[in-house]
């Protein structure tokens, strides 16, 4: 009797989320139960995009935000195919047609396609609005392949994004950033800081307008202005002007907006949110809407043979909504919710190949913790953070409890909106150490203290510093991997006594990097109660 056919397994997509489900799926390939093969559209080996713009001012190397190693998987069994692209799905033979013109035969298809750059509509700047009827027109050659920009205009995306970025802040350039959120206001912080000029035009009254109220956001854009940051808010973007220079190259000269300015700049940035690569999805019938529509099990609702994962699946629970019915929600766009559907996935199909229980619920989001990471700046958010001190009751209705405190002056800001004394949402700006024990409270599901002065004096100039695992072993330090302060502990007491170190024994602070000064807390606290590690005690 002939042992059963591995089940083939095609993988699109070679960035942080697809990485992780193939390290997670290894063990069943390197067992001969699983044929692994990956796709990948870029040449090299998927590195974190988050840090894509540490990595242009020098602040990271390139192998510092490396994810996996492509011949290591090779070596374990796994077709690793890079530099090539999907270009199309036939559901009904079950392959995938690459770019080179092969096919390749799977079972199981997982798309982690990941999402691109939004191009904002401004008169200049080229975007392909990526529907069935102009991606029928484009066929292949508009699968996977993002806009081409004008020479000055860019995104912080990839590793050639980062080059272009690197040589206008070496040269201390002008740099024009669109968007005031989260990722465009650490780029903008990080340019300036390495000597660039930087302006940041957007549309709201205050930065961060997604995640901050607007007395955060006041008190952040203070913040800003006082690191050089020019910031013009009100301000929505039409166009770009160009000029052509001596060598005939057209490039960008200054963007103009709606209410009559003209910035002037050597290099615009744009980062104005991320939208689904969902185009292989829809050119092979698959429902989509902002992402590709999966069930909670990550299975496309279209096709069960279909998985997504990360950026690109759109999560909604298939309850009987007509093909025409609007769905709500969207893909998580962190990267944190990615890596544990990564995880959750590979582990439902080692269970059906192995024929074993697997009864782990998917993984349930809640909301996230929202972090600016700058020097000198912090800046978190999460929660519902729109009631206000004086909101009135509504009927039977009470409001929450809002504790607001503003010291505009010196940068300082903090509301905790609570209920039955339960933390439901906070924004803190310039209070790092009330910031760090409101996150873990948050995630916890915590309350507060009666007194909620305690967590202002945490930032006291004449405050202790605080211990790295206030809230015990089992707090959740790093949101991203889900590593919890026990086990960088743990880490450390095996002899990691870096961040680095950390990172690679657990993969805490790999992700988007905000956790990593709450893991240096916990490094210096246990080195000031322990002294040297165990694995590095010396007997004689």
């Amino acid at each position: 009797m002939h042992p059963p056919r591995p089940v083939r397994v095609v993988l699109v997509g070679f960035g942080p989320v697809g990485a992780r489900f193939a390290e997670e799926l290894l063990p069943e390939v390197v067992a001969g139960r699983v044929d692994l093969t990956v796709v990948g559209a870029e040449s090299g080996d998927p590195y974190n995009r988050v840090l894509v713009a540490e990595l242009a001012v020098g602040l990271t190397e390139k192998d510092d935000i490396v994810l996996a190693d492509s011949d290591e998987l090779r070596g374990s069994g796994v077709d690793v195919r890079t530099g090539v692209r999907v270009v199309a799905i036939d559901r009904e033979a079950r392959t995938v047609l690459l770019d080179d013109g092969t096919d390749v035969e799977y079972d199981r298809l997982v798309l982690a396609t990941g999402a691109r750059a939004n191009i904002p509509t401004l008169s200049g700047v080229a975007r392909t609005i990526r529907d069935g009827s102009t991606l029928g027109r484009l066929g292949h050659a508009a699968i996977g392949i993002d806009d081409a920009l004008p020479t000055g205009v860019t995104v912080v995306r990839d590793l050639a994004d980062a080059e272009t970025i690197g040589r206008a802040v070496a040269a201390k350039q002008h740099i024009v950033v669109l968007g005031a959120g989260v990722l465009g206001l650490e780029f903008a912080l990080l340019a300036a800081r390495h000597g660039a000029t930087v302006s940041v035009v957007h549309t709201g009254a205050f930065p961060m307008p997604r995640n901050l109220d607007r007395g955060g956001g006041s008190v952040l854009s203070r913040a800003l202005r006082a690191r050089g940051i020019t910031l013009l808010a009100h301000s929505p973007a039409e166009g770009i002007a160009v000029h052509t220079e001596d060598d005939g190259t057209t490039r960008f000269d200054a963007l103009y907006t709606a209410d009559g300015k003209h910035i002037h700049g050597d290099l615009l940035v744009l980062s104005c949110g991320v939208g689904a690569r969902a185009e292989l999805a829809v050119t092979a019938g698959l429902r989509t809407e902002a992402g590709i529509v999966v069930d909670r099990d990550l299975r496309s609702w279209t096709d069960s043979r279909i998985y997504a994962i990360g950026d690109c699946a759109h999560i909604v629970e298939n309850d009987g909504q007509t093909d025409t019915a609007r769905l709500g929600g969207a893909p998580a766009g962190l990267i944190g919710p990615g890596w544990r559907q990564a995880e959750w996935l590979a582990a439902r199909f080692a269970a059906d190949v192995t024929g074993t229980e697997h009864s782990d619920a998917p993984p349930a989001e809640r909301a996230s913790v929202v972090m600016l990471k700058g020097e000198g700046i912090d800046a978190v958010s999460a929660g519902a953070i729109s009631a206000e001190p004086w909101d009135p009751r509504i009927g039977d209705v009470e409001p929450p409890n809002v504790a607001l405190w503003a010291d505009p002056e010196h940068g300082r800001y903090v509301k905790m909106v609570t209920r039955d004394g339960v933390l439901e949402g906070f924004v803190s700006v310039g209070m790092p150490r009330a910031s760090a024990e409101l996150t873990m409270l948050f995630e916890r599901g915590g309350e507060l203290p009666s007194d909620r002065s305690l967590l202002l004096r945490l930032d006291a100039p004449d405050e202790p510093v605080a211990s790295g695992t206030p809230a015990g072993p089992e707090a959740i330090i790093c949101t991203c991997n889900a590593v919890t302060a026990g086990r960088i502990g743990d880490a450390w007491d095996a002899g990691n006594t870096t961040v680095a170190c950390i990172g690679k024994a657990t993969r805490a602070g790999t992700g988007c990097g905000g956790c990593k000064d709450r893991i240096e807390r916990i490094i210096a606290d246990r080195e000031a109660t322990l002294g040297t590690p165990p694995a590095l005690e010396v007997t004689a």
